[in-house]
């Protein structure tokens, strides 16, 4: 069997990815600089080569080394703050890097890819629930460097052939079930980890940016979808590019409040959040959440399993508790 490249599987959703494949049979390397990703996170079954998109060498001896069937690629920044301070730290890693990482794959003959994508490619939405169909235009460098990407994709499937799915994914939450490995950002700026780490004491408080958006509870709704759920969906994007290429949505459909997240974070630990109000932040729509039953279903057969968002942040409370990086 040819092995399967994990650029970023060190990170928190490729970590994911990485021991969800090598549960199902995969044969794995993980590729990673080790900026963001943590060592410990990477299934033990897994090889793991330190390098560099930013660093063509390191991955001309990487597909030197290893005879690969595909690739996943992880490896990008995501703080989308950061990247409008600095946004040239995003385009040389984002899109430099991932240009370093086709030529690579072009040169050895490598032609199947899964992207890391995000729902920051749509921007301002337009209407909600969304789909695939939805207008991209990003409002910032990092949902740019993604839509970039997906375009360079495009114009080389038609060049040379490359076969690719561009998965858009909302918002990534929880971690394993056996609490193994999971979120473990510095800063962390995702909500349910902040959450819980403020009820742990290890925070002053939780932050609630905005109580008076037009949403039933007048805070920001998002689609929370379990970090398991989107291993699985790599998984089946990987399976079915013999005869896919393009873009999925990667959502629940479910709509859950910041409100929400509170409430459900106080049920799970039986413990009371400390709160803060603050004013609105700029850019952050009202809500975001994708349309059900899309091409995930019916393109590559995937179902999320994590509907309820108790038992995603059961999940994440469970890891919070125990974490080992």
């Amino acid at each position: 069997m040819k092995k399967i490249l994990v650029m970023g599987g060190a990170g928190y959703i490729g970590s994911h990815a990485v021991k969800h494949l090598v549960e199902k049979g995969y044969d794995c390397v993980v590729a990673d600089n080790l900026v963001y990703g943590h060592r410990e996170a990477v299934a033990e079954a897994a090889a793991f080569e330190k390098a560099d998109l930013a660093e063509p060498a390191s991955l001309e001896a990487l597909f030197s080394k290893y005879d690969f069937e595909a690739v996943l690629h992880f490896a990008a920044y995501a703080y989308v703050g950061e990247s409008v301070t600095d946004p040239q730290k995003y385009y040389q890693n984002n899109v430099a890097g991932t240009l370093n990482l086709l030529a690579a794959m072009k040169n050895h003959g490598v032609q199947k890819i899964v992207f890391s994508s995000t729902c920051a490619t749509y921007g301002e939405p337009h209407y909600t629930p969304i789909d695939e169909k939805h207008p991209q235009s990003p409002i910032n460098p990092y949902g740019r460097t993604k839509l970039m990407i997906e375009q360079a994709f495009a114009d080389y499937a038609r060049a040379y052939g490359l076969k690719y799915a561009a998965l858009r994914y909302f918002n990534a939450a929880g971690a394993a079930a056996d609490g193994s490995i999971g979120e473990s950002h510095n800063p962390e700026t995702h909500l349910i980890p902040l959450v819980l780490q403020a009820i742990q004491g290890k925070r002053p408080c939780i932050k609630v940016f905005g109580a008076d958006y037009p949403t039933p509870d007048g805070t920001c709704l998002r689609d929370y979808i379990h970090v398991e759920d989107l291993a699985s969906a790599h998984r089946l994007a990987l399976e079915k590019l013999d005869g896919f290429s393009g873009y999925v949505n990667l959502g629940t459909g479910v709509k859950t409040s910041v409100k929400d997240i509170i409430a459900a974070a106080e049920k799970v630990t039986g413990k009371k959040c400390p709160v803060e109000q603050a004013p609105r932040r700029a850019g952050d729509p009202a809500e975001l959440y994708a349309a059900a039953h899309g091409p995930a279903e019916t393109v590559l057969g995937w179902k999320p399993r994590y509907m309820q968002i108790e038992d995603i942040i059961a999940t994440a409370w469970n890891w919070e508790q125990k974490r080992r990086f």
